[in-house]
């Protein structure tokens, strides 16, 4: 059995540890410039843990970590959400743990007063961006803010929260 629930401190270094293996599982290099490079990896915790920002965990029954993803403002538009650090561990992937996420990112936006969530992504996740368009992503022709990461991601969508 899994639950989703809010990061806690004790979960960096689990998370990162995903983020770190999944990455190279797709072959999305630090030195390429995603977000597996993030000087913040391994403190998602204190950083989700600010205004208009919330990221989300997997736990299984034994307090194993297996993925999360979450949502922070977009850096260079604050008056957008951006999706961040969407990974998950083999094992729990094709049970909808992305969308609930994605679902429960919309939820926040909501609340918190926002109208779009974006996110970069590349074409080796093809699998998820099937997903985002699914959930009524539409891509864009230029990446929107300055994440850090648009020259290594080439898909660039935004959703707006109704």
């Amino acid at each position: 059995m899994f639950k989703i629930r809010p990061i806690q401190a004790k979960d960096n270094a689990a998370i990162a540890q995903i983020i770190r293996d999944v990455s190279q599982e797709f072959g999305l290099a630090p030195e390429s410039g995603f977000a597996v490079a993030d000087p913040i990896l391994d403190n998602l915790y204190d950083v989700y843990n600010q205004a208009n920002a919330q990221y989300w965990v997997i736990e299984d029954e034994t307090g194993r970590i297996h993925g999360g993803g979450g949502l922070s403002p977009l850096a260079g538009d604050a008056t957008i959400l951006e999706i961040q650090k969407m990974y998950f561990s083999p094992a729990i992937r094709g049970y909808g743990f992305a969308k609930q996420i994605l679902e429960k990112s919309f939820e926040f936006a909501q609340q918190q007063g926002f109208q779009s969530c974006y996110l970069e992504t590349t074409k080796e996740l093809w699998q998820a961006v099937k997903l985002y368009e699914k959930l009524g992503f539409e891509h864009l022709k230029h990446p929107k803010g300055n994440t850090g990461h648009s020259h290594a991601c080439e898909i660039w969508m935004l959703k707006t929260i109704k």
